[in-house]
């Protein structure tokens, strides 16, 4: 059944984007200038680098195993048993720090920012709804309406970048290198944490493409225009703001579009950047949702997933009240936990994937040369 969804390379272009820029577009530039200072930029872009490194790395083994999904591949490569453990353990995991985060980061931003006497559960339960509508009408429309909003989402953006730009003062950003090359390795492990590490969930969608060999581009093409997006939002930060108050910022990117003010009359409208932000948050979410969903599906043999799809959600909403007591804690699970969490799934696993298929291969051609 799910063979017979197909999405067009177009749409794996656009929901990649959006899938990258995702909860970053918020809290990335406090996160960058807190390590790197005013060289926040230089290690954006060398993330973006190593993020294009980690996509050239999911998109071999896309090569090896075009018409299967992650769960799929990691049951060939791992043997049914160990294969389908280590993926349930993968997607109970990657849940929690996944949608479940994801949840939350938003219904935080919404009770602290904009309607602070709003209870954050009824923020949640009501995006989280709306996901979940989404993901049960199927990838195909997920992709669709990504096509749809996706002109607004740089619309809006342009209209943002350009309206800021002129708050910008230069001397923010001297002197460059001021404190070495160390903190910017540093910030931009946090950068490819926070974009990129977590592509390898959109492993889950590859067999859906209609054109393998175009997805891949696209699949590229996606994660350097998102990578790109993020690093003009940090320059713009620590342009206008300055590294330490851009640090001590929790949403940086919303604080900036309180500060466009256009003759005294364009002035407030902050709801860009939030508009902004519920669009690539929402697609986020639902390819998220939509990943596991398919991954559960696989994992137990289910010919279809969706009465499991509010369940879930009922979990899923739950567990981003509860993730989190406070921000300060947030902050430290963040630096202490998720990095090497989503290293060990983002970059080991498929480090591991790949060579376990280049011992099999090995083993198979020495076997064969044996036995000839």
């Amino acid at each position: 059944m799910h063979k017979q969804v197909k999405i067009s390379t177009r749409q794996l272009l656009i929901l990649t984007i959006l899938f990258t820029i995702g909860t970053a577009i918020l809290v990335i530039p406090s996160v960058m200038a807190a390590t790197a200072k005013q060289d926040a930029w230089i290690a954006a872009l060398v993330g973006v680098g190593a993020g294009l490194l980690l996509i050239w790395l999911y998109n071999t083994i896309t090569i090896l195993y075009p018409q299967m999904t992650l769960i799929e591949i990691m049951e060939t490569l791992l043997g049914k048993w160990l294969g389908k453990s280590i993926a349930l353990l993968f997607m109970i995991t990657f849940f929690i720090g996944g949608p479940a985060a994801v949840l939350y980061d938003l219904g935080n931003f919404l009770t602290t920012q904009m309607m602070p006497e709003t209870p954050i559960q009824a923020v949640n339960i009501l995006f989280a709804l709306i996901v979940l509508m989404g993901v049960r009408l199927g990838l195909e429309t997920l992709a669709r309406s990504a096509e749809l909003l996706f002109p607004l989402f740089i619309l809006l953006y342009t209209a943002f970048v350009v309206l800021v730009v002129s708050n910008i003062k230069l001397e923010n950003v001297q002197p460059v290198l001021e404190k070495g090359v160390g903190p910017i390795w540093s910030a931009a492990l946090s950068f490819i944490s926070i974009a990129f590490l977590s592509h390898i969930v959109l492993l889950m969608i590859f067999p859906f493409v209609d054109r393998p060999v175009q997805a891949r581009r696209a699949f590229l093409t996606g994660g350097l225009i998102g990578g790109l997006v993020l690093v003009v939002l940090i320059v713009l930060a620590v342009l206008v703001f300055g590294p330490d108050l851009t640090a001590r910022n929790i949403y940086p990117s919303y604080s900036l579009a309180k500060k466009i003010n256009i003759g005294n009359f364009l002035q407030r409208i902050e709801a860009i950047m939030a508009a902004m932000w519920f669009i690539s948050l929402f697609f986020r979410l639902a390819l998220y949702m939509h990943s596991i969903m398919i991954a559960i599906s696989q994992i137990f043999n289910l010919k279809d997933e969706r009465p499991l799809i509010f369940p879930i959600g009922m979990i899923l909403i739950v567990m981003s009240v509860i993730i989190y007591p406070n921000v300060p804690y947030q902050q430290s699970w963040d630096a202490k936990i998720w990095t090497p969490y989503v290293l060990s799934i983002g970059l080991f696993l498929p480090l591991l994937l790949l060579c376990i298929h280049g011992i099999r291969k090995l083993w198979s051609r020495k076997k064969t040369g044996s036995e000839g």
